[in-house]
């Protein structure tokens, strides 16, 4: 009988989780998490336009 563990790609399970926050990560190596989009956004802008942006999933 197989298993019916929950698996799948990666790309699956992420669209079973939910976004949690957003990660800005500047070039100097320095990390803040914002939990709305636009302050991040705002965070962004304020840094001069630079560094990343990235969902964080839970």
């Amino acid at each position: 009988m197989g298993c019916n563990c929950g698996g799948g790609t990666q790309q699956q399970q992420q669209q079973q989780q939910t976004i949690s926050a957003f990660q800005l990560t500047l070039p100097d190596g320095t990390v803040r998490v914002y939990y709305t989009w636009q302050e991040a956004h705002a965070a962004y802008q304020r840094a001069g336009g630079v560094g990343t942006i990235v969902p964080v999933y839970q």
